[in-house]
């Protein structure tokens, strides 16, 4: 499968780009002197990316467990290199799950499988990232 997408510049330091699912989203960056932004800086990007993919994979394993007594949230930090071109080095992604009576089998089982089968962005920060990945059970 080849995924295709267009990035426009929008002027400034402002590009647009387009998602095979026809939405859109603004791209940008620091500017000395500029405190206005209009969009999202390119790198944190890949680690919504990051987190989207598995957060995807985690909910979808989950529903087939038939788990749905629970909230989730996930907090990525990537460290760049000091060198340019910088780029992630290190990874940490922690998976924050918040309810009462979790089932903390079912949740680590999916979370496992995203992290080790599922995820293809994850699989895509391995090569050129140490990963760490925490699992945290908040029971109400």
């Amino acid at each position: 499968m080849i995924n295709k997408i267009t990035t426009e510049w929008k002027g400034g330091m402002t590009f647009e780009s387009d998602n095979p699912s026809g939405k859109t989203l603004m791209m940008d960056t620091n500017v000395e002197g500029i405190d206005e932004r209009f969009g999202l800086s390119p790198k944190a990007l890949m680690l919504s990316s990051l987190a989207g993919c598995t957060g995807l994979d985690v909910v979808s394993v989950l529903e087939k467990m038939k788990v749905n007594n629970y909230e989730f949230k996930m907090e990525v930090s990537g460290e760049l290199t000091d060198e340019h071109p910088k780029y992630y080095h290190k990874v940490k992604l922690d998976y924050h799950f918040y309810g009462k009576n979790l089932n903390e089998k079912k949740i680590k089982k999916a979370v496992d499988l995203s992290v080790d089968k599922y995820c293809g962005v994850m699989e895509m920060f391995r090569q050129f990232a140490k990963l760490d990945t925490e699992i945290h059970y908040h029971n109400k």
